[in-house]
């Protein structure tokens, strides 16, 4: 009995010897937040293959744009994947998160949508216009439609435009300012509203599709990975980039949302 007793002791011994290397340069687990919908379903690959260089990502789903911010400047995350430069910099701006980006993830170019119209020509004088209530997607909206001729802007407007800031309003739209997550919802009620993309695929609208307008391919908005500014030398950060940045991640992207979101690295 006791010989059986050291000979597992001693087994024990050489298997925690041997894994003892591969502990020391072990997975290191990390938690990444993003918003549900394609950031997630992108993030989910970006897990897999980050496993294969070691590293173990917690992807945390959140359902609105404020709170993977608040829950990564607290240090409830390591990063998060969900919003545009012009975005993160007015959160900084606004609440004094130490947040930086650290590289380029992907372009969901915002749409138009109605249930009433089939193309913004046959809006009504009056029409009730959705738009996102943060000054960044909110100006991004009004930009668009300054681009397709129904609205001008004041000339100094800038990315973070308001309705305050249209200048000329042909068809006197009125914008009801909402949270981007609520866009899809307000269809119904409203005459058109925009929504951002990973909202509107989690609603079951198909942007190539349904949209009655679009962000072009060159838009500015592409969306990024956010950690807090002293973590942005850390070996996990260059590691989620580069498999985010992966070939498997770009032919994922293409191939299942074949356009509504596009690879921006």
């Amino acid at each position: 009995m006791k010989k059986r007793t050291l000979l597992q002791s001693l087994l024990v011994l050489a298997a925690a010897t041997l894994a003892a290397p591969a502990l020391a340069q072990g997975a290191t687990a990390i938690k990444v937040g993003v918003t549900a919908g394609p950031h997630a379903q992108i993030m989910e690959q970006v897990r897999q293959v980050a496993a294969q260089d070691g590293l173990q990502i917690q992807v945390v789903e959140f359902s609105d744009y404020v709170q993977p911010n608040a829950a990564l400047a607290a240090g409830d995350l390591h990063a998060n994947s969900y919003q545009h430069k012009p975005y993160l910099d007015q959160q900084v701006k606004d609440r004094g998160y130490k947040l930086v980006s650290v590289g380029h993830t992907v372009t969901f170019p915002i749409g138009l949508y109605s249930k009433k119209v089939k193309s913004l020509a046959e809006l009504k004088t009056g029409a009730r216009f959705g738009i996102p209530n943060d000054p960044t997607n909110g100006g991004r909206v009004l930009l668009l439609l300054q681009a397709k001729g129904l609205i001008k802007l004041k000339p100094d407007a800038g990315l973070k435009a308001t309705p305050l800031d249209v200048a000329e309003n042909p068809k006197k739209l009125r914008f009801v300012e909402l949270d981007a997550a609520q866009l899809p919802r307000s269809l119904d009620d409203l005459d058109a509203s925009a929504v951002n993309t990973n909202f509107a695929l989690s609603a079951g609208l198909d942007p190539a599709r349904d949209a009655i307008a679009r962000e072009g391919a060159d838009s500015p908005y592409v969306n990024l990975i956010a950690v807090r500014e002293q973590d942005k030398n850390q070996p996990w950060v260059a590691k989620l980039l580069k498999a985010y940045q992966s070939e498997a991640v770009r032919q994922f992207i293409q191939r299942e949302f074949k356009g509504s979101v596009v690879a921006g690295f």
